[in-house]
């Protein structure tokens, strides 16, 4: 089984790179049910660290105890060097904690740059003024529209979210969470539901965010995966049992058995 990683020494030093987030002994129970049994996780600055693991196996339950959704029963959680243990949602989101769902939460009444100006509006603290439409404003504005430039968007500008297609609806999605200024960015399976060719133009997208945030991504969609990440943790019945490379995950036997099976995945 892979252990946790510390990352390379550098040339000439005893000290390693500090992890962004670090996750140790994180435990979440339902009755007699365990989800997350001990996981222990780092992501270090600008590394895309995917999770992987069968339905059921605590994914999803481990990104909602990350962000304080849920209460963990067990272990601790710090960002840098802020413990997040005692924090509510909005305080983690303010520490940097940034997160997308599995199922698309954009206001489809609003265009593009309203969504987004929303998100900025929310991470700056501005007040909500009457007489003063937030699109009016050059501060907020130009910071969104960097934003839906980075995204791909700057063509649906002032379309309302509802008229885009489903992948476009998932990326103004992620662009709202980085109008939050996150120092680490969780993705909830952000290709579930896409046709290749929009999940293709993600892979893309999310090629041009790494090295900008630290990345924790839950996706099924395994080319993607190998693609993308730098390093992989496997979770089963909510412990984590592997965590490395590509090729590692793809040629240890306990992650074959676990999930990937003894199809043939693209290198």
């Amino acid at each position: 089984m892979g252990s946790i990683e510390r990352w390379p020494k550098q040339q000439g030093r005893a000290l390693v790179m500090q992890a962004l987030l670090s996750i140790r002994g994180l435990v979440k129970r339902y009755g007699g049910l365990t989800v997350t049994d001990q996981v222990d996780l780092d992501i270090m600055p600008g590394e895309l660290h995917a999770i992987i693991g069968p339905n059921g196996a605590g994914k999803t339950t481990l990104i909602s105890q990350i962000v304080g959704e849920v209460l963990s029963d067990g272990g601790t959680i710090r960002l840098q060097d802020q413990t997040l243990d005692l924090l509510g949602v909005a305080q983690r989101a303010r520490a940097g904690i940034g997160r997308s769902y599995q199922i698309t939460s954009v206001i489809p009444q609003f265009t593009v740059l309203e969504n987004v100006i929303l998100a900025v509006q929310g991470c700056r603290g501005h007040a909500f003024r009457f007489w003063c439409p937030a699109v009016d404003s050059v501060e907020l504005t130009s910071r969104a529209d960097a934003l839906i430039d980075l995204l791909g968007l700057s063509k649906g500008r002032n379309k309302y979210a509802m008229e885009l297609s489903y992948g476009q609806q998932r990326q103004l999605e992620i662009a709202m969470a980085l109008a939050t200024e996150p120092k680490v960015l969780l993705l909830d399976e952000p290709m579930a539901g896409m046709g290749h060719g929009e999940s293709a133009l993600m892979v893309e997208l999310l090629q041009r965010l790494k090295g900008k945030y630290g990345i924790l991504l839950i996706e099924h969609d395994m080319d993607a995966v190998f693609s993308l990440a730098d390093r992989i943790s496997v979770l089963c019945y909510g412990k984590v049992i592997y965590c490395g490379d590509a090729n590692g995950a793809k040629s240890n036997p306990q992650v074959r058995e676990a999930y990937l099976g003894d199809e043939e995945i693209a290198a």
